[in-house]
């Protein structure tokens, strides 16, 4: 390869590296290994890996190409970043690595990216290329360093995107839950009823964006109670007739505080007012029927009816499950939609496990629970099984849904989902963690177990640590969502077997 072939190969491999058109890194090394051993001269393996630096200074495998995904083969080094393009071999590899997929004599073309990381390109054994075709690789390090630096720049944008979107969802959640502290001092009610709507709403296959604007705007169906006096709204005993007719004008209150064009606060505001509504017309503020009733009002409805029979209130007790789960049954064509009731049905199972993970009371060691089976799904990644049991069925259930968690952002990071979704599942967990660990704590608190300081370091560690892995989104994405990946799988399968399986502790024998 002389020097005008250099220039344009060169120039060849960056149009073609940016026609992909978005920042796909995996598929950006797919090309360049495809385009590579066409070029005269350059004698390249089918193979290579692209390392960038995290806030911590450590090189972490974020792309390959023809090498085990990162999940697989988590691969970091601490090895220095800067200087030329140079050849590597199991002697002098800069930075130190160890790949289980090649052949421990193959040496590399490693690539330095500025200060974001390597480039690591497999070439043949024999190959001992010229001064010219070394320059062609220093060269087409600094073109792929643009590519890599934009991808960085774009996914950030696109996490300070849902920054700004969870801010105000955020701002609207707080509303809705400060109208449910005054006759539920825990919140949990918010959170089930919420979690039972769009577990319905997935039932019914509504799309993605629709469920996460009902995850949003649920929360707000009772916001206009701040307006009903508390003589009423705390009376512990049934209303009268004068005083029913004042608690149902919190629908018309909500109405009247959600006001707005905005796509949320409409939502919200539907919901507000019409999840009393009643499929047969029989319902309030304004005796709608059938389709009339917006569609997330009418899931609203059934959510909030199961929570509230489940549920102890000032004037009753819990009704049995299937009682209420009868009452459900019963209500549909006249009470409820139909189509929504069918969907409840379909997601008893996870709207039952809700009910234990989001539960207001103190949770008892003892408690035996039977819960339908969940569907399994094929691409877990932290795998439960029962020698992880912490003889609590209860704490076991919320391990469970910890794992599946842990497996839904794998799943974002292994579909290339891009760093909104990473943010987004970081959000839920975060969510989560905090009713878990209270949870823990207060049934710790309770029974009077001997290691609660201990558990609660260890817990605010590990939420100072995930707090940490979402502010690391802003330096670099690509990096952040795996190292996250791996903490999570290490510290709670680490956390289980050495100091929740200490629990067992607080159960009494049979």
């Amino acid at each position: 390869m002389d020097k005008d072939q250099e220039i344009l190969a060169v120039s060849r491999m960056v149009f073609e590296l940016t026609r992909i058109g978005d920042d796909d890194l995996d598929r950006m090394l797919d090309r360049l290994c495809e385009l590579l051993p066409a070029l005269p001269g350059i004698r390249v393996r089918d193979q290579a890996v692209l390392l960038l630096r995290n806030r911590r200074g450590v090189l972490t495998q974020v792309a390959q190409h023809g090498l085990a995904p990162a999940w697989l083969q988590p691969l970091q080094s601490a090895g220095e970043v800067g200087g030329e393009v140079r050849i590597t071999t199991p002697a002098t590899h800069t930075p130190p690595l160890h790949f289980n997929d090649v052949a421990a004599e193959a040496p590399c073309f490693a690539l330095p990216l500025a200060a974001a990381g390597w480039l690591l390109l497999f070439i043949d054994p024999e190959w001992r290329p010229d001064a010219v075709e070394c320059e062609f690789m220093n060269d087409l390090a600094q073109s792929v360093a643009v590519i890599v630096t934009r991808s960085i720049v774009n996914e950030t944008l696109r996490v300070r995107e849902i920054e700004l979107e969870q801010a105000r969802t955020d701002a609207i959640r707080r509303l809705g839950a400060a109208s449910e502290y005054r006759d539920n001092e825990t919140g949990m009610h918010v959170m089930r009823m919420t979690h039972f709507a769009t577990s319905i709403a997935k039932a019914m296959g509504l799309p993605e964006a629709q469920r996460e604007l009902l995850a949003i705007c649920a929360p707000m169906h009772d916001v206009g109670k701040i307006g009903i006096p508390d003589a009423i709204l705390l009376k512990p005993g049934r209303l009268s007739a004068e005083e029913f007719e004042v608690m149902k004008t919190h629908a018309e209150i909500g109405s009247r505080l959600l006001t707005g064009d905005d796509a949320l606060i409409q939502a919200a505001r539907e919901i507000a007012v019409s999840h009393h509504e009643r499929w047969d017309g029989q319902g309030y503020p304004q005796g709608l029927t059938g389709d009339e009733i917006p569609l997330l009002a009418r899931i609203c409805a059934v959510s909030d009816v199961f929570d509230a029979l489940t549920s102890i209130r000032p004037y009753k007790e819990a009704w049995p499950l299937d009682e209420a789960i009868a009452w459900i049954r019963a209500g549909s064509g006249t009470h409820f939609d139909p189509a929504v009731v069918c969907a409840f049905e379909l997601a008893l199972p996870e709207i039952l496990r809700i009910r234990q993970l989001y539960r207001d009371d103190i949770i008892d060691p003892n408690q035996i629970l039977s819960l339908p089976p969940l569907p399994s799904r094929a691409d877990n990644w932290v795998q439960w099984d029962d020698s992880l049991s912490v003889g609590i069925d209860v704490i076991d259930e919320h391990h469970r849904y910890l794992f599946d968690l842990t497996n839904d952002l794998f799943e974002v990071v292994s579909h290339k989902r891009g760093a909104r979704e990473v943010a987004r599942v970081l959000k839920a967990l975060d969510h989560y963690v905090q009713v878990h660990f209270r949870a823990e704590e207060r049934m710790m608190t309770h029974w009077g177990y001997g290691g609660l300081a201990q558990q609660e370091q260890q817990h605010a560690e590990f939420e100072s640590r995930l707090r940490g892995f979402y502010e690391a989104l802003h330096d670099n994405p690509l990096t952040a969502q795996f190292d996250v990946l791996h903490y999570l799988r290490n510290w709670l399968l680490a956390h289980i077997v050495h100091e929740d399986a200490k629990l067992r502790l607080l159960v009494q024998p049979a």
